[in-house]
């Protein structure tokens, strides 16, 4: 059998102008969100005030995103993410003036943070077109022989980038502000926007334009649901991410427990970083899409482990080993799950899947962020993140038991029997 070529995607012109604009739109996002952790904590000390941050993105989120999945299917993909870019763009203009020194010297916290929630609520709006916006485009730049591999790359890109923004922001803060740091943020999204106007326009491929919105909503929640094996992909990797949230509270562990300061914040967000990074760099030569279920059941169970060990050490070195080592596990996930949607999912119905898979993961991350922070308010910190790691593991023996067509689960066969 002849070996299959890692770069094969890559040699695709649009693909590699994807990859960037989804790089840089993904950095900004995440750098973004922890600059606003760190100076809501800040202003606050209160690890309520950092849940109600993932509270206020997930409301919108998820309230639209099953409106905006139709949309999605019916419209034009790069028209729609030139205005979702555009009102980023915005939205972190807006998150610069509200942070910066004369601002906050002029108004009250309570006032600061009113903007700080509006603001994200706002960009929860945007994210629920956004996402299924970028999971159709992708779908439409690359030949189907191509996806497996396509979809490897875009989503250890998409990985790498929302583990290295964290990290990057960490260390900003110490090296030039959050205010400086945001403007850079800005930078990234007009970085996007001039990249996404090197793709050109799609087709629609959708044959039933004008149906009407419930019939369509009610097609692609019944295609996942009777899809198992994207259905169960979803399903675990959502509670994983939401028992999971631990790194929602690293400003507290940075600052209160491991008393290591901003530079020590930095570190611990670049850990998972380099972790990402490593899986980048392997999986497009591992064939993670070989029993992929057994893979991922696996990746989210070693997922689970490290983030009960970060959450008891004591020790600024484990805790950064161990946030290594869930970034590895978390990226090997987030591999393995975008090629099951990208393969299992056809063309006319991206944009609702993908709505789907937001309600279920692309939100987890902030639902976990609220969960996390309210676990904390009730429990303590220490014990509410090894409570999300047990939960997890827990939720990994559920599915391996109950679903044993998962277990089973091989991506490869089933390319290659179609």
């Amino acid at each position: 059998m002849a070996k299959k070529d890692p770069f094969s995607s890559l040699r695709i012109l649009e693909f590699r102008w994807f990859l960037a604009m989804r790089l840089s739109i993904v950095l900004a996002w995440s750098m973004q969100f922890v600059l606003i952790e760190w100076e809501v904590y800040r202003l606050t000390k209160d690890p309520l005030s950092l849940g109600l941050i993932g509270l206020m993105e997930i409301i919108p989120a998820i309230g639209m995103a099953l409106f905006a999945g139709h949309i999605v299917d019916q419209n034009e993909k790069k028209g729609l993410l030139i205005k979702c870019f555009s009102g980023l763009a915005l939205i972190s203009i807006l998150f610069c003036v509200f942070v910066h020194p004369h601002f906050i010297d002029t108004f009250s916290t309570h006032t600061i943070l009113f903007g700080f929630y509006t603001l994200v609520f706002m960009g929860g709006i945007i994210r629920a077109f956004l996402i299924p916006s970028v999971f159709s485009l992708l779908g439409l730049i690359i030949p189907k022989k191509e996806q497996p591999n396509a979809a490897t790359w875009s989503s250890s890109t998409w990985q790498v980038a929302a583990v290295i923004g964290p990290a990057l922001a960490g260390f900003s803060i110490g090296w030039v502000g959050v205010f400086w740091s945001l403007v850079f943020v800005v930078f990234c999204v007009l970085l996007a926007l001039f990249m996404l106007f090197q793709i050109e326009k799609k087709p629609i491929v959708n044959p039933k334009i004008g149906e009407p919105i419930l019939k369509s909503l009610k097609e692609g929640i019944s295609f996942v649901w009777h899809s198992k094996p994207i259905l169960n992909a979803i399903s675990l990797d959502m509670f994983a991410v939401l028992f999971g949230g631990a790194v929602a509270l690293l400003p507290i562990f940075a600052q209160d427990i491991l008393k290591v300061g901003s530079e020590g914040f930095g570190i611990l967000r670049a850990a998972p970083a380099i972790g990402g990074l490593l899986t980048m760099l392997l999986a497009t030569s591992i064939p993670l899409h070989q029993k992929a279920g057994k893979k991922l059941l696996l990746a989210v169970f070693g997922f689970g482990i490290c983030i009960i060990v970060f959450g008891v050490s004591t020790y600024f070195w484990l805790s950064v080993i161990a946030l290594f080592l869930s970034g590895v596990t978390d990226g090997i996930s987030v591999v393995i799950r975008q090629t099951i949607l990208q393969i299992y999912t056809p063309d006319q119905m991206r944009g609702r899947v993908s709505s789907v898979n937001s309600i279920f993961v692309g939100s987890s991350n902030e639902l976990g962020a609220f969960e996390s922070g309210l676990a904390s308010k009730i429990m303590g910190v220490v014990p509410a993140v090894v409570f999300g790691g047990m939960m997890t593991i827990g939720i990994v023996g559920i599915t391996a038991i109950a679903s044993p067509q998962f277990r089973a689960l091989d991506i490869e066969k089933d390319l290659e029997e179609n």
